[in-house]
């Protein structure tokens, strides 16, 4: 399976990043142009190849001489870039994947910049351990651990916060782990991020909760700078960088659960959660600070890679419903209540770990109940029960309470 690896980069002042950053906007934008203007004349769909021939005729031209300054490899995955945006439009109008927008036009103070270097581009890892890139230069990278195997290709990004990124695309194996009989299944919530079928509850470290306050200094700031100035400037990365280290720590706080999870379960099931509904309520800020939608494909990548079964139960199963002990489907329940006994068994529930076995047994997974802390609650007593009578008559092989087997 392929997988990312990401490691902070350090370019230096006479390095051209920029510049190779904006030489791959303008092709990418050129060919958008050109295409649009295509499908407004009413003319065929403009191909690759037609664009990669327009590409190189414009680089002999007077206004775009000076495309020949960066990797001709850069450009070209620009335009490889335009085919994939184009590819998930087309997708999505024909209901093959999600709905996704037209592809537009990027501009120099978009959020993200980025450009590809594949393996034909001669870009290196040099034995001081630096990147080498063609017509850039060598790059100080941070290295955070090794490489499993030799990378693809390689991708720098700017974020917003002004950092640097080299994301490599390596093949690796799958690690197997020692097999072992537990599974598990998740309910995802927003006072505990995750309670597990176990009984075990992970509260929500509410990342974006607990910067509120420094975030809210850092745009105070912003809006007060005038705008165009460099002070502004300074005050937007500052914001930036306080929104950076929120998604950095949420991010590790992601990784390091879902790891524990997988290496210590067999199976692992969650609920497929309609994360775009709920983050259109009144708990809109509360979801998306939770990540839910990282979290999962974090379980679901990492079960592929070291050989664990992972799965997505149907958002539609009444996990909260349905007694964990006896199956049978007691209503709807408001969000007030925690607890609830169940009328046909007794027993007493806890709402979000009953979800959470529920979860496990949807999927098909052996869970026992008992890892939902049920206990026997009072049942009420049948009439016959309820008072004593010296001369009361039973059936044979019958008791009071207790229907006849």
């Amino acid at each position: 399976m392929q997988l990312r690896y990401s490691f902070r980069v350090y370019p230096s002042a006479g390095q051209r990043m920029a510049r190779a950053f904006g030489c791959a906007r303008v092709v990418f934008n050129d060919a958008l142009r050109a295409r649009e203007s295509a499908r407004a004349a009413g003319l065929p769909f403009v191909s690759s190849g037609e664009l990669s021939k327009q590409l190189t005729a414009s680089k002999k031209t007077p206004e775009r001489a000076w495309l020949a300054e960066v990797s001709s490899v850069v450009l070209q995955q620009s335009l490889r870039d335009l085919d994939t945006a184009y590819k998930n439009f087309f997708d999505g109008l024909k209901g093959k994947r999600p709905k996704m927008g037209a592809p537009r036009f990027k501009s120099r103070k978009d959020k993200r910049q980025s450009v590809r270097f594949t393996a034909n581009a001669g870009w290196k890892i040099t034995a001081g351990g630096k990147l080498r890139l063609p017509k850039v230069g060598d790059l100080a990278v941070k290295w955070s651990r090794s490489l499993p195997s030799v990378p693809s290709t390689v991708t720098v990004v700017k974020h917003s916060a002004g950092r640097y990124f080299a994301s490599f695309v390596v093949e690796t194996d799958s690690e197997m782990l020692p097999a072992t009989d537990n599974v598990v299944g998740i309910d995802l919530g927003l006072t505990h991020f995750a309670i597990l079928s176990d009984g075990t509850k992970i509260d929500s470290p509410r990342f974006l909760r607990r910067a509120e306050k420094k975030l809210k200094k850092a745009q105070q700031d912003l809006s007060r700078k005038a705008k165009g100035s460099k002070n502004r400037a300074k005050a937007r990365i500052k914001v930036a960088r306080a929104h950076a280290q929120t998604a950095d720590a949420r991010r590790e706080f992601h990784h390091q659960l879902s790891t524990k999870i997988i290496r210590e379960n067999q199976a692992v099931a969650v609920e497929d959660l309609a994360v775009k509904g709920l983050a259109r309520t009144r708990l809109a800020k509360s979801v998306h600070d939770a990540g839910w939608s990282a979290f999962t494909a974090m379980l679901e990548y990492k079960a592929a890679l070291y050989g664990r079964t992972f799965h997505r139960i149907g958002r539609f199963e009444p996990t909260s419903q349905v007694c964990s002990a006896c199956g049978v489907k007691d209503g709807p329940k408001p969000l007030h209540i925690r607890t609830w006994t169940c009328g046909a068994c007794g027993a007493h529930l806890d709402r979000d770990i009953n979800a959470a076995v529920n979860v496990a047994k949807a999927a098909g997974l052996a869970v026992s109940a008992c890892g939902a802390r049920i206990r026997p609650g009072l049942v009420p007593a049948q009439r016959e029960e309820t008072g004593t009578h010296p001369k009361a008559s039973r059936a044979p092989g019958s008791q009071a309470g207790i229907p006849v087997l």
